[in-house]
């Protein structure tokens, strides 16, 4: 074996504890970034295969009665490949031993010879042949333990009709089923079914018709164009306004957990890289600096300055190298995990999760990344080092005396402490490079910890300040106010405050936006607006209110006018005034009195739907008595969303976050204990020399571990802003028109992050004392050849 060789093996084993910091922080470097990438490649090609082999469509539509006789016009706009018409209603669902309230989306199969377009994939059981025959979605299936053969019943345009199942399925229009209003999905108590044309058309009294279009189109198409061309057709027959795929909801929001994934995956990829670059550095940065003699002697021998160079290198390969295995493998190990949480909420038939060569590739790159940052600067000194001046020792630091000194505090200070600060002081580059370290694993931490505090503030926002009511009911035409009256009257319900929503498209110079103009209650309690320091927000008597992050997209500032395309009704353009913005986190919208809305409409007092306050002993018979209107189309719990938002986040963000902690968390130990072992190797001479003087183990720890002490102490505010910057981050990448995370990190974030750097400390301390207490004094003291 050649000399280097031997050295470089040597000095790998000398530098274990070092390197198996280094070893912790690339390998939860390596396995943040592959879990993340790895979903996002999987989630993105088995969208892609998923789409194309059962023919999701482009465009959507819905109408309120159009002739089947249009289909030819609507197959004839130049760019459109294929049309599929479709019946499509909402009916309240009853199932034995179920007393909630069970939404139902039902959806019209295609004729059997037909493939059609969004096609079903059939999970269990077969395709239904009579008129009472449906599939269910499988998430709603699987949460309600029905199976084919079981049967429930549904009110069909205030019908009772008995289903039976005889399968359950999946569609590409359903990849995360969710119904419309919410903003997660709730698989107890909304359902996707499917059922022949024929007695759906007849439910709903579309015999001959349809309400809802789904559209193909050709590769040479421009969207814009067909969109514009079937909202004239449609026109007529109360077409509500076509869409692209990009905004379909579950399409949606699938792209945005895409985004997420990607944003992730670069964010965290950087952190660990800077810290994993920053690791390397410093030890072989102050390797190269105690053995600069050694290095002299090796190019005085006849070591070439490049072999010299390429031996330091080698050792900073083999350092970032160890943590290149452990990473990939916890990688995928996680990535796999990953993979199943999201089939649980994306439903797909199959999912295409694999590690690709590409992506051990860049493991490796990451690797090599790392330690060719850390070590370029250090590998420079080493080319460039002259034997005969590194063969003279480096001039000692400048004595002064410290900050405290100066300012008259020393005489406070015992002799061990003004010796920590003094050595602190005296070598600022380095103090605060540890410092900064430090602080970089505190505020991964606490980054990692923010999403707990941020979501509960979320949640007390949401469903506690904003969302009062404790049921939201949507009626399936707009009614007289005399509904409001009969709901009122039901027994167990205590209050009642109507609404009335407006499908609208927002426009301000070249940007626009659809969403709902909702009309609110001029003084309700049950559905309050709150502005940004969550205080309620009086509706103006004329003029609309923004969403905050709304505003922002279409740069409209209070005072300006918007052009409110109405989608409905007369669906005229009309210009209205916007008078200020208000906070929310989930969604985005626009916000008037009731009246206003009405008054836009030019319709008299109409109510959409109402929000109920109810008796919690009688929850269940105000359910009941709702399903028998057969004006009631569906029915929110608001209790029931809070329930189901807390297990989405349980299982999907929460745990994603608790996976980072742990990572974090070893960074954090990985990072204290390799300041401290470069602490002794630096120190081990002068402390030394303190034992021969007569100094005990004692006073030579206080020394020692002071110091690793202090730094410790001081990272923790830098550690807490980097936490702040970092989160700040997230959050920006994070947010969308979809849901916002607010900046909001709780005092236990910064309290965690805290202690787990004070002990990542004080077990850093209690090895590195074991080294300390075991120091050879004459070997430490020979002078080094």
């Amino acid at each position: 074996m050649r000399a280097l060789d031997a050295k470089l093996w040597r000095e790998l084993r000398q530098l274990r504890g070092q390197a198996i910091a280094i070893a912790l922080v690339l390998t939860g470097g390596i396995a943040s970034v592959l879990m993340a990438l790895s979903n996002y490649q999987a989630l993105s090609d088995t969208r892609a295969r998923y789409y194309a082999e059962y023919r999701f469509a482009d465009v959507f539509a819905q109408a309120k009665r159009a002739p089947r006789a249009l289909l030819p016009a609507l197959a004839a706009i130049p760019g459109v490949a294929r049309v599929e018409a479709r019946v499509m209603g909402f009916a309240t669902l009853e199932l034995p031993g179920f007393d909630d309230a069970v939404t139902g989306q039902l959806l019209s199969l295609p004729a059997a010879d037909d493939p059609g377009l969004n096609a079903v994939y059939l999970r269990a059981g077969r395709l239904p042949e009579r008129d009472d025959e449906v599939l269910l979605g499988e998430a709603f299936a699987e949460a309600q333990q029905l199976r084919p053969g079981d049967r429930f019943t549904a009110l069909l345009n205030g019908r009772r009709q008995t289903l039976r199942v005889v399968g359950t399925a999946l569609s590409p229009e359903f990849v995360y089923a969710m119904r419309p209003g919410d903003f997660f999905p709730d698989f107890e108590r909304f359902a996707i079914v499917w059922m022949p044309r024929e007695p759906l058309a007849r439910a709903f009294d579309l015999d001959g018709a349809f309400n809802s279009l789904a559209l193909a189109l050709r590769g040479d198409s421009r969207e814009g164009d067909v969109i514009a061309a079937v909202d004239a057709l449609l026109a007529p027959y109360g077409g509500s306004g076509a869409q692209g795929r990009e905004l379909q909801l579950s399409h949606r929001f699938l792209s945005q957990e895409l985004d997420q994934l990607r944003i992730m995956a670069r964010l965290f990829g950087l952190i660990f890289l800077v810290v994993s670059a920053f690791l390397v550095n410093v030890v072989i940065g102050r390797l190269i600096a105690s053995q600069r003699e050694q290095i002299a002697l090796l190019k005085a021998f006849g070591y070439t300055r490049l072999e010299v160079t390429q031996h330091y290198g080698k050792l900073a390969l083999l350092l970032a190298a160890l943590g290149l295995v452990p990473g990939v493998l916890l990688g995928a190990w996680a990535g796999r995990a990953m993979a199943g949480l999201y089939q649980d909420f994306f439903r797909f038939p199959f999912l295409d999760w694999r590690l690709t060569p590409e992506m051990l590739l860049l493991a490796l790159g990451f690797a090599l990344v790392a330690a060719l940052l850390g070590t370029v600067a250090a590998l420079r000194r080493v080319y460039r080092l002259a034997p005969a001046e590194a063969m003279r020792p480096e001039a000692p630091p400048q004595f002064r005396r410290t900050l405290a000194e100066r300012l008259g505090l020393g005489r406070f200070l015992a002799p061990a402490a003004r010796m920590v600060l003094r050595n602190l002081e005296r070598r600022p580059l380095r103090t605060a490079l540890s410092v900064f370290g430090i602080g970089l694993a505190c505020g991964i931490v606490v980054m990692s910890r923010f999403q707990f505090g941020a979501i509960e503030h979320l949640v007390d926002v949401q469903f506690q300040q904003i969302q009062r009511d404790d049921l939201a009911v949507a009626l399936t035409e707009p009614a007289s106010r005399r509904v409001v009256d009969e709901l009122a009257s039901l027994p167990g319900v205590l209050a009642v405050e109507p609404w009335r929503h407006a499908a609208v498209r927002l426009r301000h110079g070249h940007r626009d936006y659809r969403t709902a103009l909702q009309g609110l209650p001029a003084q309700g309690e049950l559905r309050r607006l709150l502005d940004d320091r969550l205080q309620p927000v009086a509706l103006p008597d004329d003029g609309m209110l923004l969403t905050d992050h709304l505003a922002e997209m279409l740069a409209v500032r209070t005072g300006d006018t918007l052009d409110v395309e109405f989608l409905e009704g007369h669906r005229r353009t009309l210009p209205v005034r916007v008078v200020g913005t208000v906070r929310e986190y989930l969604g985005v919208g626009a916000y008037a009195r009731r009246e206003t809305v009405n008054r836009l409409l030019q319709e008299d007092d109409a109510v959409g739907g109402a929000w109920l306050r109810i008796d919690p002993a009688q929850h269940a018979a105000v359910v009941a008595a709702l399903r028998e209107r057969p004006r009631v189309a569906a029915q929110g719990d608001r209790g029931a969303m809070l329930r189901s938002f807390r297990q989405t986040m349980s299982e999907s963000v929460l745990g994603f976050t608790l996976v980072m902690s742990l990572l974090a968390g070893s960074i954090a130990v990985g990072v204290v204990y390799n300041a401290a072992r470069l602490l002794l190797s630096e120190r081990s001479r002068e402390l030394a020399s303190l034992r021969v003087l007569g100094y005990t183990k004692a006073e030579v720890r206080t020394l020692l571990l002071g110091e690793i002490g202090s730094l410790a102490v001081l990272a923790l505010l830098p550690g807490f802003a980097l936490g702040y910057g970092m989160s700040a981050l997230l959050v920006i990448g994070f947010s969308s028109d979809l849901y916002r995370i607010p900046l909001l990190i709780a005092p236990s974030g910064y309290a965690v992050a805290g202690l787990l750097i004070l002990a990542a400390t004080a077990l850093s301390a209690r090895l590195v004392r074991r080294r300390l207490d075991r120091l050879d004094l004459i070997a430490v003291l020979k002078t080094r050849e």
